[in-house]
């Protein structure tokens, strides 16, 4: 029997990315699948129930857990995928800028989360996986409303978990780093790309497919003893210090 059999697995932000593989990886599991976004995938995918909402709004939230609910008989997984990002120095960072990604990526996975509450404690529990990042648990350059955003998912997911524990629900968040998606093509430009590749002990970017086991993994039975945790998917980039090569010859 597939891992995830007769369970209802919800994707934020499942139309690319590291949504989409999660959303694959579901599937082929055997779950019952959402995605919600505010854009269509690339392709239509047999057997997904997609569903156009904004996470940053509570009515389209709303909406959509109840369609789930209505269509699927509610949620036993939700990964928070949705999110946006823009590279943009300290003092060029308006009020504008942060309010939009905080908006998306901190009350939507808060929003989503509320509206998983209910039909997860019908069905007896859950998991949950918030996708953070290694900027929100490292200062990187360029990043101050993103990781802001992001350092928020980490604590969240901490509060969650202590609060979610007498329901059966386990609350966990990945922390990758530099992946190979369509929102990273569209801001890491070509010596941001080198200067994260040297800092990557693996030498190079993530495949969403590799964010997306450790997200399955999270959502399994083999994660029944793991809440509060944040996991980091990111080819070493945390662990680094001094790496091979720094400073030779000098």
């Amino acid at each position: 029997m597939a891992m995830l059999s007769g369970k209802v697995a919800v994707v934020t932000g499942g139309s690319s990315g590291i949504g989409a593989a999660s959303v694959a990886r579901f599937m082929a599991e055997g779950a019952r699948v959402a995605s919600l976004d505010r854009a269509a995938p690339a392709a239509a995918r047999e057997g997904v129930l997609e569903i156009a909402a904004d996470v940053a709004d509570a009515a389209s939230v709303a909406d959509a857990f109840a369609r789930i609910e209505a269509e699927l008989g509610g949620a036993d997984i939700l990964v928070n995928s949705a999110g946006i990002a823009k590279l943009v120095p300290l003092a060029e960072t308006g009020v504008e800028l942060l309010d939009a990604i905080l908006a998306v990526n901190v009350r939507g996975t808060m929003l989503c989360v509320q509206a998983a509450l209910p039909q997860m404690r019908a069905r007896g529990g859950g998991r949950i996986v918030n996708v953070g990042s290694v900027s929100g648990r490292r200062g990187n350059k360029l990043r101050t409303a993103y990781g802001a955003s992001k350092g928020a998912i980490v604590t969240m997911t901490q509060v969650m978990a202590v609060e979610l524990a007498e329901h059966d629900i386990l609350v966990n968040a990945i922390a990758p780093g530099p992946v190979e998606t369509p929102l990273t093509s569209g801001i890491h430009f070509a010596s941001y790309r080198k200067a994260w590749s040297a800092r990557v002990p693996l030498g190079r970017y993530g495949r969403p497919e590799e964010i997306a086991g450790a997200i399955l993994f999270l959502a399994g039975p083999d994660a029944s003893y793991i809440t509060g945790h944040i996991l980091d998917v990111d080819g070493g980039f945390l662990a680094g210090g001094l790496l091979a090569g720094d400073g030779e010859g000098g």
